[in-house]
Parts: structure tokens; sequence; C-alpha cells
């Protein structure tokens, strides 16, 4: 037998048990409106599924412009991901645009939203993920979408999403020991828009803002004030501005009440790699602890 038969008939066995395996479905393409959200539909996708998030690291979902580049992945995207209630109003114009066929998975459904008023109208607070309770409802929903898109990976997705919702109330459990202990005359602080309901309404966190829901909103002069009056009121000692946000308003606000910088938050957007906030488990982490510790300063 020549050495090439040779070869062929020792490859002919290992080319049928490659066949005989079953065909593992290629990695997913998948999009998600903001890093946020791309983070979280990571790890529920784990090695199946690349993620492209359209908002980019320490970016404003609310005024997100979509480039060209955008819209090409958004079309070459098998699942795409959004918040909703409201926060990607972009998002409509953006499938239009890049021609896109499939219809965005609204990860927020399910969730018990909070309303309030704002410029008379009754709004939906979008700020879901500010509290890791919601975010388990968020990765039930990606489990079932990316299950559905990839049967062949369904088992890993499931495994992926039980691991990371124990991870959520890990995270949940230690807000609660941080904020439980402190009194509840010093869980105030003031913040540059209104984006920590969530938060505020798991932990008792009470967060004063001179702009509203959006940071596409403008805060009136009436409204500063206000704002500046009830700050020295209920004597808040702390305040915070956040990365993907213009800070002035807020520096404003608290050069007139005295209230003391806290530092920065995340609040909607990841940092980038090499800051504090890379992942949402780091960014919740990273908020907790500059809160508390501006709280025990105050106290």
């Amino acid at each position: 037998m020549t050495p090439h038969r040779l070869l062929l008939s020792a490859a002919i066995p290992a080319l049928m048990a490659l066949s005989a395996m079953p065909a593992s479905a290629e990695t997913l393409k998948v999009v998600a409106s903001f890093t946020v959200l791309a983070d979280v539909v990571r790890e529920v996708g784990g090695e199946h599924v690349k993620v492209t998030s359209l908002v980019g690291p320490n970016g404003d979902p609310h005024e997100f412009e979509p480039s060209p580049a955008d819209a090409k992945n958004l079309k070459a995207a098998q699942v795409t991901f959004v918040s909703g209630e409201g926060l990607e109003g972009w998002m409509d114009r953006l499938i239009t645009a890049s021609g896109y066929k499939g219809k965005p998975v609204t990860v927020s459904e399910g969730i018990n939203t909070r309303t309030m008023e704002e410029d008379g109208e009754k709004i939906t607070d979008p700020h879901v993920w500010n509290s890791p309770v919601n975010v388990k409802i968020w990765v039930a929903n990606i489990e079932k979408a990316l299950s559905s898109a990839d049967p062949t990976d369904a088992a890993a997705f499931k495994a992926n999403a039980e691991k990371y919702t124990r991870t959520l109330d890990e995270l949940n459990a230690y807000a609660h020991a941080k904020f439980d202990k402190v009194a509840d005359d010093r869980r105030k602080v003031l913040t540059s828009h209104d984006a920590f309901g969530y938060f505020g309404r798991e932990y008792n966190v009470s967060f004063l803002a001179p702009l509203g829901l959006s940071t596409e909103s403008e805060a009136s002069a009436a409204d500063v004030a206000k704002l500046i009056e009830q700050i020295k009121g209920e004597h808040v000692k702390a305040y915070f501005f956040e990365n993907s946000n213009d800070p002035r308003l807020v520096k404003q606000v608290a050069k007139a009440t005295g209230a003391e910088p806290g530092g920065e938050l995340y609040v909607e957007s990841l940092s980038d790699a090499k800051g504090p906030a890379p992942t949402y488990e780091k960014m919740f982490k990273y908020n907790v602890d500059q809160l508390a510790a501006a709280m025990a300063k105050s106290s």
C-alpha cells in the first residue's frame, strides 16, 4: 500500500467520527441597543453569540445618533435586543434606514415598571436595569430569544442564565447589606437626571435630579430653583454626575446648595475596558460603593 493510501485509510475513520457528531450551531450575530444590555446578552449567550452594542461605552442611549456602520450591523443581525419602555427613541428610524427585516426583542417585558409625571405627562421610567431584580427578567427574556434562534445551544443558554441569575441575586443582597443599615434621612443624593428610580425603589434611596427621565429634556430656571430649595430643606449632602451626561447643571445646583462631590456614577452606560465599570456586575457594585461611601461621610 502506498504511503498516500495509508494516510487516506487512517483518515477515513476520523472523518466518519466527525460527521457522526451533532452539528454545532454557528455563532449567532446579535445586536444590543446599548452597552449594559450587550453585557447581559453576552453573559447569557456565552461563546455562542457575537454581540455588537450600537451605543458605545460612555455613550448616552437617549441622544444616540446612529451611523451607517450601525445600520450595517443591524441589517446583519440574527437577533436584536432593546430594553424598551421608550429608551431607544431612535431605533425605529434605524430599522427603516438599515432595511432590517427582524423584530427586536424587548427584554423589559414583564418588569413591574414605575411611572412618573414629566411636563404634565405620565411617563414610564425606562431605566429598569438599575435594579438587579429587574435584570433577572431581562435574563429570562434573553434566554428565551436566544434558544428560539439557536435551539441546538439551548442547554448552554439555560445554564448561563441560571448562573448569571445567581450573580444578580448576590448583587441585590450586596446592595441591601450596604444600604439597609443607613438611616433613612441619610439615603438622599443629587444626580444629573432621573435614572435611579428603580434603584431607589429597591433600596429606599431618594435621588433628586434637575433633569427628568431623559437627558434630552430641559430643566427650567424655576425647576432648578425649586430643586435647590428642596436640597437645602432636606439637607442633601452629596452630589454625583454621570459618565454619559454633561455634569454642568448638577455642579451648578451643588454649588448653590453646598452639596459635596461624591464622584461619578455609571447609570446608562458601561465604561470602557480600562474604566471601573466595564461589565454590568462591576458597574452596579461600583455605584453601590460610591453611594454608600457618600452616605457614610455625610452621617
